[in-house]
């Protein structure tokens, strides 16, 4: 059962109550409420943090932070609200990495096949060697050699545009962030289990952490999208940084092979050197290396599902801005300093206000900029 939006002013109200309404519905909101201060974080903190992003990131639309395993901070920029289901655009591509680490697991494939074995038929007449020598660890780098995306028609099998685009570098040489490779990825896992990469992760990961009716766009042949097209919740992409924080359990259960979440979430491909850039700290498997040791799934506009290892820490974002770096930062600079190793005392004032706060977001569009005459 899905809360009725007359439960939402109800829930705001107990936001910060060990016995929120919110745990009361395991379907929809599995993960526990806290307050703040008895996971270690400053109310007065996050307060900052939220007035600081709301004010230099034009739009946020829905913000979590979760601590020790427990939601301590939560709110979305009017109109969006709990249930919306958001485009996750390139925060798909984590999903789609979850997907192939578990086909993989269940043997259907292994990360040194070369892309041509699984299409035969999709292949150009004469295969170059750096297209023979595409495997799957290299879609999963975004080092599949290209320098250019494919832009895909409709008229066209996608697999069989992605195939015929010029291959320059050696695979696994040169680093190109390039979302059609993770459609390949899509196409293998379906080819291989006869599954969409949806349909395939539903009983293996949205029906155990309760993401409810994920939804996911798809090519015209039939194949989900993989690098973006994915819709959840905000609370969904808690769950799903979670899942990674705690090495791929669930309530007693591996849902992830541990040996898959460490590959997916180390730096697999250098990416830049700039040390001020969290676009420039490595790729891993469909993931992002952060600055702060810590790694992410991003997506356009800013979605954001982080993880912080060394603090415990999950935050969910999704947004419709071009400040993506901006929006790290905020999180950096103000809420990580908030953070502390042990509870600290409760703070009913700070924690009213913060309510207060998170009770009274209202989403504001960037300001049109004046054309030079």
């Amino acid at each position: 059962m899905r809360f009725l939006s007359s439960n939402y002013l109800i829930a705001f109200i107990c936001l910060f109550s060990p016995f929120s309404l919110y745990s009361e519905d395991k379907k929809a909101f599995p993960l526990p409420r806290s307050t703040p201060e008895a996971e270690g974080i400053s109310s007065q903190g996050i307060i900052e943090f939220i007035e600081t992003i709301d004010k230099k990131i034009n739009t946020m639309h829905s913000f979590m932070l979760v601590r020790h395993g427990k939601v301590v901070a939560e709110g979305w920029w009017k109109p969006q609200t709990p249930e919306t289901k958001h485009v996750m655009f390139s925060l798909s591509k984590s999903f789609t990495s979850t997907a192939v680490g578990l086909a993989i697991h269940e043997g259907k494939f292994s990360l040194d096949d070369e892309v041509l074995k699984f299409f035969p038929d999709m292949a150009p007449e004469n295969p170059s060697a750096n297209l023979r020598n595409m495997r799957v660890r290299d879609l999963l780098c975004m080092s599949a050699g290209h320098t250019s995306e494919v832009r895909f028609q409709k008229d066209v099998p996608w697999v069989k545009s992605f195939l015929a685009h010029p291959v320059p570098f050696k695979p696994g040489t040169h680093f190109m962030y390039n979302t059609p490779a993770t459609y390949m990825l899509s196409a293998i896992v379906q080819k291989t289990t006869g599954n969409t990469v949806l349909d395939y992760l539903k009983p293996r990961l949205f029906d155990p952490l309760r993401i409810d009716d994920p939804v996911w766009d798809a090519s015209p042949q039939g194949i989900s999208i993989g690098g973006y097209g994915l819709f959840i919740r905000t609370e969904d992409i808690a769950k799903f940084g979670q899942l990674y924080l705690q090495k791929g359990k669930w309530q007693g259960k591996q849902l992830i092979p541990e040996s898959w979440v460490s590959m997916a979430t180390t730096k697999q491909t250098s990416n830049g050197s700039n040390p001020n850039s969290d676009w420039d700290q490595g790729y891993c498997y469909q993931f992002w290396r952060c600055r702060h040791h810590a790694f992410r799934g991003d997506g356009k506009d800013g979605q954001f599902c982080i993880v912080l290892p060394e603090l415990d820490a999950v935050i969910a974002i999704t947004a419709k801005t071009n400040n993506m770096q901006g929006q790290l930062n905020a999180i950096w600079e103000k809420l990580l300093p908030a953070i502390q190793e042990k509870p600290l005392p409760e703070n009913s004032t700070a924690q009213a206000k913060l309510k207060e706060v998170l009770n009274n977001l209202n989403a504001h569009e960037a300001t049109p900029k004046k054309k030079l005459k």
